[in-house]
């Protein structure tokens, strides 16, 4: 699977607008995200949006 993001990108949870940043990424199409709020949490590639 081609990914669309890259480690370190700025992304947007298109569910509810919370940002932040790309730490990891699977071959099978999930994210591992760095919230702004210190959460973290692993995300599908169809829920985020590059900023």
């Amino acid at each position: 699977m081609i990914t669309m993001f890259e480690v370190g990108d700025y992304v947007v949870f298109m569910l509810d607008g919370a940002r932040g940043t790309v730490v990891e990424i699977t071959l099978d199409g999930l994210c591992h995200i760095a919230w702004e709020d210190r959460f973290v949490s692993w995300e599908r590639e169809e829920l985020l949006q590059k900023m």
